[in-house]
């Protein structure tokens, strides 16, 4: 096969990660919760019901930023029904995934959580504004984060929460233009509500970061011209908009499939072109950035059945897809199709982070393990802090049916604050190796420090309870940096992590 090139140079860059780009999602659906992070009882948990396993996994896969409660849950939710005595919570009618959700684990719990994780762990909280608005944000942001004083914030005191959460960063709303959302709205109705609560919240606190809700998707009817209409009401009042995409075969379509980073970049570029425009109209200096915070690979085309077919239950099993390596290595392709936009693209979260279409799997009362899309996740998060560099490949490319013509090579490369890179690569050939050849200019590096890749011969393979580390990274051989540069094989269907120092 033709070589794949590119060149990395430090007077070419992309822009700084935000550490936000690691970030997650836990919503109240499925076993995201119970029986996932939280599960008394269970001989790993803690005093406060936090299974310590779990824990484990998660600060080792390195999320920051933890969006929370949903998803499409947030959309009916009354944050009241979530705080105070656990004994006195109500049990409620979940309309979004047709469950009946206990509040067990609240506001509070969530907020303890994220403690637990470690500092780099930030709240990120979603207001209901589909049947609900701006008093009730209000009063939601009164009780998290005013310190005292007043009615709620004595109320979050007497709850055993003295000190205020300090959530700094808020969604407003959730996929406000889907039909599937309880209070769906129109754009008109969306910005002016998103407005109004942004203008409100930021009475109380004029430092917050809100998120205005974007299209749902790409193939959304009224994709971007929502984004244009929202930001029309709300450009100075918000600092992000948001994008979610899932992705899966269609009708066994693997090529395409593998290709989907196309697709996510494609997102992301009309995005912030829609953005910019409307900056222009407004005569506004200010650069409204990106929060694509939804994202994964997803088999969505069974979880409407899945659901239809519920009758209330409580944490049912739902959305629990197992990850193949073929999936893997289409996630580890979004991973960088996010680096390569870092400029813009200052927060993302993974949905979700437990059991439901997520990296770390639980089973009740027994062990976790790390899905096959835990390992790219975890390695970007450790190695993929620092300035992107610009990456241009020249690539040997194929044919899709969804994409027209692709590159085999998906790449970007990453400068640590130390001076050492690390370049993250996926080759998309099912069949053949793919040559690298990298030109490193101005870099100063001279040694390889370990080449890792997630590949197997079997690309159905996937981690299981039965076999929870079927699939691992392992190390490659025959990477080399000389005066010529970096030279490495990838393997095929396979994601890389080349480091050098």
């Amino acid at each position: 096969m033709r070589t794949a090139r590119f060149t990395l140079d430090p007077a070419f860059t992309v822009g700084e990660v935000n550490p936000r780009l690691f970030g997650s999602f836990v919503e109240h659906l499925g076993r995201c919760v119970y029986t996932g992070i939280f599960e008394p009882g269970h001989p790993a948990a803690d005093e406060d019901g936090i299974r310590t396993d779990v824990l484990d996994l998660v600060r080792e896969l390195g999320v920051t930023a933890i969006r929370y409660p949903g998803g499409n849950f947030v959309s009916g939710y009354k944050w009241e029904d979530s705080v105070g005595p656990v004994e006195d919570r109500p049990r409620r009618l979940d309309l979004a995934w047709r469950t009946t959700e206990s509040n067990r684990f609240g506001l509070s719990e969530y907020i303890a959580f994220l403690k637990k994780v470690g500092p780099q762990a930030e709240p990120m909280m979603a207001v209901n504004l589909g049947t609900r608005g701006v008093a009730e944000a209000l009063e939601l942001q009164e009780y998290a984060n005013h310190p005292s004083g007043t009615a709620l914030s004595d109320l979050r005191a007497e709850h055993g929460d003295k000190d205020p959460f300090g959530i700094r960063l808020w969604c407003l709303g959730n996929e406000m233009d889907g039909p599937w959302q309880t209070g769906h709205k129109t754009a008109e109705e969306y910005g002016r509500l998103a407005a109004e609560t942004a203008r409100a919240m930021r009475q109380i606190d004029p430092d917050l970061e809100l998120v205005a809700c974007g299209s749902s998707g790409q193939s959304m009817e009224t994709f971007a011209a929502w984004e244009a209409t929202v930001l029309q009401e709300t450009y100075d009042l918000v600092d992000h908009i948001s994008l979610h995409a899932y992705y899966e075969p269609h009708d066994g379509d693997v090529d395409s499939f593998l290709a989907s980073a196309v697709d996510m970049e494609s997102f992301i570029e009309n995005v912030v072109a829609t953005c910019d425009h409307v900056g222009a109209r407004l005569k506004s200096k200010k650069k409204i950035n990106l929060s694509f915070d939804e994202w994964n690979v997803w088999y969505m085309t069974k979880t409407q059945a899945e659901v239809s077919a519920l009758d209330w239950p409580e944490a049912p099993r739902l959305l629990e897809d197992n990850y193949s390596v073929t999936d893997a290595v289409v996630f580890g392709s979004l991973l960088i199709a996010l680096l390569r936009h870092a400029d813009r693209v200052t927060v993302a979260c993974l949905a979700q982070l437990v059991n439901v279409i997520a990296p770390i799997m639980t089973e009740p009362g027994g062990p976790a393990w790390r899905q096959t899309t835990f390992f790219p996740f975890a390695q970007a998060s450790a190695y993929g802090r620092g300035e992107v560099l610009d990456v241009r490949v020249d690539s040997p490319t194929y044919e899709t049916k969804r994409y027209g013509e692709a590159d085999l090579l998906h790449a970007t490369a990453v400068r640590a604050e130390d001076g050492s890179v690390t370049v993250f690569a996926v080759n998309r050939s099912r069949t053949e190796s793919l040559p690298l050849e990298v030109a490193l200019n101005g870099l100063g590096l001279g040694e390889v420090v370990e080449h890792s890749a997630l590949a197997d011969a079997d690309p159905d393979a996937r981690n299981t309870l039965a076999e929870p580390e079927r699939v691992l990274p392992h190390a490659v051989d025959g990477t080399v940096l000389d005066e010529g540069g970096l030279r490495a094989t990838l393997e095929p269907l396979s994601w890389n992590v080349i480091r050098l120092r």
